[in-house]
């Protein structure tokens, strides 16, 4: 049985959840996610809590079970309190500028970098070096920040670049000169 799987998901005041077989829509605060699952598996909602339950035993059932709970459960909290990543750049003469809701990211090419802000994510640019993502999606947010961090990813030898706020740059020695 899976450890994960089989914990129940316990419902906040606020939040409403439809489910339609294997389609779950959860409503709150901050808005509205939709998701359609697949699998041999059973959503049912029993005492204000929400219940994943494997209708076969086969290795398919097994390897979604879990997944599936914390997929709703993530969905919940996002509707709940949102999702948020901190990035920050590093850099000489890197910076990150508000464009109303997209931003612009100047990181050392010969040309500014813009970057719109897909459906349902906000960017709030904290300093000229620091800006957050967020939104009610965890798999959104975690897409839009790595694909910002692509654009110029922080790099072993000065460690400048675009990072998660607190990552860890292993650096390396340069050449060693005579």
């Amino acid at each position: 049985m899976s450890r994960i799987g089989k914990n129940p998901i316990s419902l906040p005041s606020g939040v409403e959840v439809k489910i339609d077989g294997l389609k779950v829509s959860v409503k709150g605060p901050k808005g509205q996610l939709d998701r359609t699952f697949t699998g041999p598996l059973k959503i049912r909602e029993e005492d204000g809590k929400i219940l994943v339950e494997r209708e076969v035993e086969s290795r398919e059932a097994r390897s979604l079970h879990g997944l599936t709970r914390s997929l709703i459960s993530n969905m919940i909290e996002g509707v709940t309190n949102g999702y948020s990543k901190e990035m920050e750049i590093v850099g000489t003469g890197y910076r990150v500028l508000s464009r109303g809701s997209d931003i612009e990211l100047q990181l050392g090419f010969s040309h500014p970098v813009p970057f719109k802000a897909p459906e349902g994510i906000e960017f709030k640019v904290n300093s000229a070096l620091s800006f957050t993502i967020s939104g009610i999606s965890k798999e959104l947010v975690g897409e839009t920040a790595a694909k910002i961090r692509k654009i110029r990813p922080p790099e072993p030898y000065k460690g400048k670049g675009i990072r998660y706020k607190g990552e860890f740059v292993r650096r390396k020695a340069g050449k060693a000169g005579k």
